[in-house]
């Protein structure tokens, strides 16, 4: 996330020009690189002058540039795995792990990650990383089941079950799905381009949902993703959607902040605050975030709190902390189980 005075915390409770998030970025392990640099790509053939065609950094862009009109304008690269000096005497070199990258890039414009050239110990740090920072993906391609497993609960990361090790299935998924608006899309239901459909038996695919990861397969002659699901079994879109919400008020606020001469200490100026949450939150509703009541309204409020209602602290130190809102999500349809009767 970039440097910001405001901070939104959103807890999902069950039942119960704004800025995307499709932006991924492929984080490649180089053992033979001297540095790690992170660089943006707005093509194959400009990412091609540093990774060759033959390289699993450009077969994962390649796949996430072959969803066409869906795909997003730029991919970025860094990597990991070189050793570099630490200036300790005792442990003059150190490794720069993935989590080390992660670590010096999270603030970078974003959302979705994608490993390329590493190994399991690899993708399950990369997976512990987000799950700490409760925010972003982590997108992980995974040829065994049996390692499926360790990532289960897992919300922030995103497991795709697939056997063949010549197909990047799990690019083709950011690719195909995470440019679109966000709130307006479902995970699931999905056609990749360059992905191979397989032909999981019924009890199989039920076991590798249950494990938290996902397929591509064919249903009713068409091929699409088996399930839009994290590792933890929380929709896709549910949390790609609070995201959303998430920094694009933390923008909206800042930018008033930032673009004000003073917004002052007053309920007027707090009002004005409120109005961008609001904003926000319509726009949500727009784009398929925000469920609407039978009305055809959205659900949402927001409240906020009086000068009088504030600590002096928070007075005397500018703190305003007494915005708040609720939403309900509008989800989407995955199952449907319908009842007939036929008369004789």
């Amino acid at each position: 996330m970039p440097l910001s005075d405001v901070k939104v915390k959103i807890d999902i409770l069950k039942p119960t020009t704004l800025v995307g998030l499709g932006i991924p970025l492929i984080l490649v392990k180089n053992t033979s690189a001297t540095e790690s640099v992170y660089r943006e790509y707005g093509s194959l053939e400009s990412l091609k002058q540093n990774y060759g065609e033959s390289t699993a950094t450009y077969k994962k862009a390649a796949a996430i540039f072959a969803q066409g009109d869906n795909a997003p304008n730029k991919v970025a690269v860094a990597s990991f795995g070189h050793e570099f000096e630490t200036g300790d005497t005792e442990n003059p070199k150190q490794v720069f792990s993935v989590r080390n990258a992660l670590e010096e890039y999270f603030d970078k414009d974003f959302h979705f990650v994608l490993l390329a050239a590493v190994n399991a110990e690899d993708r399950l740090e990369a997976s512990k990383f987000f799950e700490e920072k409760s925010y972003k993906f982590v997108v992980l391609k995974v040829a065994s089941f049996d390692e499926l497993e360790q990532y289960t609960g897992k919300d922030r990361t995103i497991v795709f079950h697939h056997p063949l090790v010549d197909e990047e299935p799990d690019a083709a998924l950011i690719g195909a799905i995470a440019n679109k608006p966000v709130g307006s899309v479902t995970w699931k239901f999905k056609n990749l381009v360059g992905v191979t459909p397989q032909d999981f038996k019924v009890d199989t695919l039920e076991n590798i949902h249950k494990a938290g990861a996902i397929a591509f397969v064919t249903k009713a002659g068409r091929n699409q993703t088996s399930e839009g699901i994290t590792a933890s079994g929380e929709f896709i879109d549910v949390l790609h959607g609070k995201d959303w919400v998430k920094l694009n008020i933390e923008t909206s606020i800042q930018t008033a902040l930032s673009t004000t001469d003073k917004i002052p200490y007053t309920n007027e100026g707090f009002a004005l605050l409120e109005s961008q949450i609001v904003t926000v939150l319509e726009t949500a509703f727009t784009n398929g975030i925000i469920a609407p009541d039978e009305d055809g309204q959205p659900v949402y409020s927001v409240q906020s709190k009086g000068r009088s209602e504030m600590t002096d602290e928070n007075r005397k130190n500018r703190v305003y902390d007494g915005l708040s809102f609720t939403f309900e999500l509008a989800g989407a349809v995955h199952t449907a189980e319908i009842t007939g009767e036929i008369i004789i």
